[in-house]
């Protein structure tokens, strides 16, 4: 038997299609939307707070208490030397740069040693200003200018660039311990024989003959402040110095002004007090007692 299959609810559900499939919530799932947006809105605002609040406290400056400064890293001293002429800072025949080599050999550490051509004092200077800078604020404070410990020596033009380097740091309220000048000739401009107030103590080495010869006289803006340790003259007429490795030209036009520069009685006498002024170390007494300075004739 055949069976015949209605076919009455296709036509049924083509006539009368269902509704569209839709869900309402419960009534208690929806009224609990509000609640968690709240809650969230909340814990935001607090986590903002507190971000905000810690930004502040991080980022909020800090006022050093009276003697905050000197819980800084003490400056090295500082010994600066200027070579003369157009000598190159790194040639060393000069007795300024073999002196600048021996005491960074006998001092490393604990002391900043740098010898600088005449024309680049305003470099010295910078240098000096940036290692005073305990702090690394970019600026001095008072208690970091008076920690200064500053020697400056120098021959010819490098002697004269050595006062004018004190002449600037005293503008800069900042103290020199010691000045050396060399056979000093004075530069365009420059005073090389008045001292500045800021120097605690000078010294100069001269000789008076030749085409170029020292100034003979250093004198101090302040005697009260400033200690000249003397005017030393040194005659090389009858107690010549081998100047065998200077250029023919200098040792022809300039002879007693390089004697000078190479007298191991003038040079011993520096070494000798720019060690005084620096921290003791093993080497530096080792280096001190193998020379025994002999001055020339005090004016």
């Amino acid at each position: 038997m055949n069976r015949v299959v209605s076919n009455s609810f296709s036509n049924e559900a083509l006539l009368f299609p269902p509704p569209a499939f839709s869900y309402a919530p419960p009534a208690s799932h929806s009224a609990n939307i509000p609640r968690i947006v709240v809650r969230l809105s909340r814990i935001s605002a607090l986590l903002l707070f507190f971000f905000a609040a810690l930004y502040f406290c991080c980022n909020r400056p800090v006022h050093a208490g009276p003697g905050a400064e000197e819980s800084f890293a003490k400056p090295p001293a500082i010994v600066i030397g200027f070579v003369g002429g157009w000598v190159s800072r790194n040639d060393s025949v000069h007795r300024e740069v073999q002196l600048a080599a021996q005491l960074r050999r006998d001092f490393p550490e604990g002391v900043y040693v740098q010898v600088f051509e005449n024309h680049r004092a305003d470099e010295a200077r910078r240098e000096i200003l940036r290692l005073l800078d305990a702090n690394h604020d970019g600026k001095l404070t008072p208690a970091e200018k008076q920690s200064a410990r500053i020697v400056i020596y120098g021959h010819s033009w490098g002697a004269s660039e050595a006062i004018e380097l004190a002449r600037s740091l005293e503008r800069d309220a900042i103290p020199v311990l010691l000045t050396i000048q060399v056979d000093s000739i004075t530069k365009p401009h420059e005073n090389d024989a008045l001292i500045p107030a800021n120097v605690a103590q000078a010294v100069n080495f001269y000789q008076p003959d030749g085409i170029l010869h020292g100034t003979p006289q250093i004198r101090a803006v302040d005697p009260s402040r400033t200690q000249i340790l003397g005017n030393f003259r040194f005659d090389y007429r009858d107690h010549p110095v081998d100047c065998s490795a200077y250029p023919w030209l200098a040792r022809t036009l300039e002879k007693t002004h390089i004697e000078i520069e190479t007298d191991p009685r003038v040079w011993n006498q520096v070494d000798s007090m720019i060690r005084s002024k620096l921290p003791a170390t093993t080497q530096s007494l080792a280096s001190a007692s193998d020379s025994a300075p002999s001055q020339g004739r005090l004016q």
